[in-house]
């Protein structure tokens, strides 16, 4: 008890610690919008700058006023945003407080110990007076509510899409439908065999039979999930011959924290081998090196690099990169193979794996338009464990900078491009080439399947192999991996399917929705602000 206590007090100081960099983060935010804007050229995206009149730059300036006036805006969202988050970790404060003076009757993180049946009732109890089920909660702005999600026997129709892309579709994965299926079963339940404090009446058929529901009369649900209490499921069933509806509500609570397992994870002698496949590209090899020298030479200094070349234009470009960085760094942590045909990426990745000679060891598959930081490497060794996991991150992509930055002369450098924004880039839940796992994994379950040619196609097979096999798949985006822009070309010669993939992989990858928005209206943009000049010319000679 002394120690539970103790936890519960470093939790308040904790959240009190919390609450003041909340504060501090809401007035830092105020004063950095309220500074004064030093880019003052803007222009349309895709826009070439011309040479207008003194009308045409007011219209531009009333544009941009406009700009800030949404701005200003999309701040106030954020403050009430942080307003919310500063309520609720008071509430957590009250609730672990709450714990604190009940002591022992409370339930809270439990430990292998098993918990009275009783105590764990009431707190599950607990848990759906907490959430919004019978009585509304007091929000403080439209992005404090948790929508919910719809579904019938077929199909669910989801606000967040993730992988699928498709607003509607039918449950693939098993956990899902699975769950569906036990909570359509569990109203029927409850409206067949109903307990003496259910609001129905016993209702009979034609001939004076009992009336029986089954999963043909489910109308529709939905469902929404309060990520610290549980998920909220509101069923509707109907006869046909009926003219009423039936209602069921039902949640599924979350128990309490349990211990799992705590171990040390030792990462400081963990060398990641880097294997980059690479043909041509030389431009975006010295991009990488330079990556590659800040983050794995001079930080990381526990890697070792890679390169499988394919034909011979450019290899000698690539032997001079690699003895710059040589001389330069004292860097002798590399092997560069060369092989005199067509590129194929998963028989380059093949090939650098087993030109590893030195035992087990954990790799990253690279490619050379990627930029990574030395959190990543981290990130891989911690979540690749031999015989164990594999580490599939999601990659955040970045959009096509001459777009995201036309408002000004040249995009900035890379490293000023790498934030996680809508209209800079986005994750790439469609891929799966970068990825770390053990050689020993690897060479077992078969390496990249080399009858699988062109773009894209052998990294889903691999990709496939492990969710068939018996390792654990670690699939998460990442903050510290992103992928540069580049030009994409898409060959005429790969087969229908992986051709599709390829464009479909090019439009997503050039520019979010707003951005290319701009750009198919650029015309009308451009004639409205020709108007609006001529406009204020004309008023002002009338």
């Amino acid at each position: 008890m002394p120690r539970r206590g103790l936890i519960l007090h470093t939790r308040t100081h904790w959240l009190l610690l919390g609450l003041a960099l909340l504060c501090s983060l809401v007035l830092f935010m105020y004063l950095l919008e309220c500074a004064p804007q030093t880019d003052g050229n803007a222009s349309l995206p895709g826009v070439v700058g011309e040479n207008y009149g003194k009308e045409y730059y007011q219209a531009l300036l009333q544009e941009q006023e406009e700009h800030y006036q949404t701005r200003a805006t999309s701040l106030k969202r954020q403050i009430a945003q942080l307003k919310q988050e500063l309520q609720e970790m008071s509430e957590k404060m009250r609730s672990l407080q709450e714990r604190k003076n009940v002591g022992a009757n409370g339930i809270g993180y439990q430990s292998n110990k098993e918990q009275a049946p009783s105590d764990l009732l009431e707190f599950l109890h607990s848990q759906i007076d907490k959430a919004e089920v019978s009585i509304g909660a007091k929000l403080p702005s439209e992005y404090g509510v948790i929508p919910f999600e719809s579904f019938t026997l077929m199909k669910v129709f989801q606000l967040e899409m993730g992988l699928t892309r498709h607003p509607e579709e039918k449950p693939v994965r098993k956990d899902k439908r699975d769950e569906l299926v036990e909570v359509i079963e569990a109203g029927l339940e409850v409206i067949n065999n109903p307990d003496e404090d259910d609001e129905q009446d016993d209702e009979e058929g034609p001939l004076g039979e009992k009336l029986i529901f089954n999963e043909n009369d489910f109308v529709e649900g939905y469902y929404r999930t309060e990520r610290d209490k549980g998920t909220q499921y509101e069923l509707f069933f109907k006869k046909a011959d009926l003219m009423e509806y039936r209602h069921v509500t039902l949640f599924r609570p979350f128990g309490p924290l349990m211990k799992v397992k705590s171990e040390m994870i030792d990462i400081t002698r963990s060398v990641i081998n880097i294997i980059v496949p690479l043909a041509e590209r030389t431009e975006a090899f010295v991009q990488f090196m330079q990556n590659f020298r800040d983050v794995c030479i001079h930080q990381d200094k526990k890697i070792h690099l890679t390169v499988v070349y394919f034909g011979k234009e450019g290899l000698s470009k690539v032997k001079s990169i690699l003895e710059s960085v040589t001389s330069e760094s004292n860097f002798h942590n590399y092997t560069l193979v060369s092989l005199n045909e067509e590129f194929n990426r998963g028989r380059g990745l093949n090939v650098g794996a087993r030109a590893w000679d030195k035992g087990e060891v954990l790799m990253f598959f690279c490619d050379v338009d990627i930029y990574f930081s030395a959190e990543f490497l981290n990130s891989c060794r911690l979540n690749a464990e031999p015989g164990k996991k594999v580490f599939y991150p999601v990659v955040f992509s970045l959009y096509n900078p001459a777009i995201v930055y036309a408002n000004q002369e040249v995009p900035p450098p890379v490293e000023q491009q790498l934030v996680h924004k809508k209209d800079s880039g986005f994750w790439r839940d469609f891929g799966f080439g970068m990825t770390c796992q053990y050689r020993s994994d690897f060479l077992t379950i078969g390496g990249f399947d080399m009858e699988v040619k062109g773009w894209g196609g052998e990294d889903v097979h691999l990709y496939r192999k492990y969710l068939h096999g018996d390792l654990i798949v670690i699939r998460t985006p990442v903050p510290g991996l992103f992928h540069l822009w580049h030009e994409k070309r898409c060959a005429d010669e790969l087969p229908p399917e992986q051709y599709r993939m390829c464009i479909q992989s090019k439009a997503m990858n050039e520019a979010s929705h707003s951005h290319l928005g701009m750009l198919v209206f650029r015309e009308e943009i451009e004639t409205h602000l020709h108007k609006q000049a001529y406009r204020t010319n004309s008023e002002a000679v009338g």
